[in-house]
Order: structure tokens, then C-alpha cells, then sequence
């Protein structure tokens, strides 16, 4: 039986959950990783993507749909700071596609300034590629 740590995940609406869970999958904004209770402390940043809880209580896996953030992993205990977090099983094709549009015109705008340094728009293009991606995961 693997070893249990705290697992935290707030956004500025609300805290999502606080539970005891075997291993986290977190995707990093440099790649995705999985958190399990003796994890090296780090700090990461996040990307659009799926949080996945293993060894919940319970017994069932939890998914949270994410949009960016930090995650701290220090120990036995793995805390994310979600700019916006939702359960799953709550995510819409919808909210996804405003989500995807809110990301295209960002990129849009970032192209089309010739003043902006080329990462900017190489930013927004990668934020619209991982909600697009997001959606494909999470709607099939």
C-alpha cells in the first residue's frame, strides 16, 4: 500500500478540496508529473490540463480541469493554486469552447502586435493548443 500525503487544490473562488490521496498527476507546464509522498519539494508551474488524484478516500479517482496555476510539492504534502479549477465531471463543452475562444483571441492579439516580442504569441499559442487539447481529453 503506497503511503498517503495532504493534497490541497484552492482557486480564488474556493477551496476544491483538502483530502488524504496516494499520488497526484499535475500537468506541469513542462511536462506532465506525478506526486507521490516522498517527491523531491518543488514548485511548478501549471498548464490547461487534468489534475488527477489517485488513492483518494474512498477508493475513487478525482479529476479536476484546471487552466493554469502553481503547484508546491513539499514532503508528504502537495498544495495547487489554481487560477481557475473545476471538478471534471462539472466542465461543459461550452465553458471549454469560451475557454478556447478566450484563448484565440488573446493569441490573435498577440500576433498581431509587432511591437511584442515573438514569445508572447509563442505563449498564447501554446495556451490555446493545451485548452484545445484539454477539451479532446475531456470530452472524447
Amino acid at each position: 500500500m503506497a503511503q498517503k500525503m495532504q493534497f490541497d487544490l484552492v482557486s480564488p473562488e474556493r477551496r476544491l478540496a483538502s483530502l488524504s490521496v496516494e499520488a497526484v498527476q499535475i500537468p506541469g507546464a513542462d511536462g506532465d508529473m506525478t506526486a507521490m509522498a516522498d517527491h523531491a519539494p518543488m514548485i511548478t508551474t501549471l498548464r490547461p490540463g487534468i489534475l488527477r488524484l489517485e488513492g483518494a478516500e474512498g477508493g475513487a479517482e478525482t479529476a479536476y480541469f484546471v487552466t493554469g496555476g502553481f503547484a508546491d510539492v513539499a514532503g508528504p504534502t502537495v498544495t495547487v493554486l489554481a487560477e481557475q479549477a473545476l471538478p471534471v465531471s462539472e466542465v461543459t463543452s461550452e465553458f471549454m469552447d469560451e475557454l478556447i475562444a478566450e484563448a484565440r483571441a488573446t493569441h490573435d492579439k498577440a500576433r498581431a502586435d509587432t511591437e511584442a516580442p515573438h514569445t508572447i504569441a509563442d505563449a498564447t499559442a501554446k495556451m490555446l493548443a493545451d485548452m484545445e487539447a484539454a477539451k479532446g481529453h475531456m470530452m472524447g
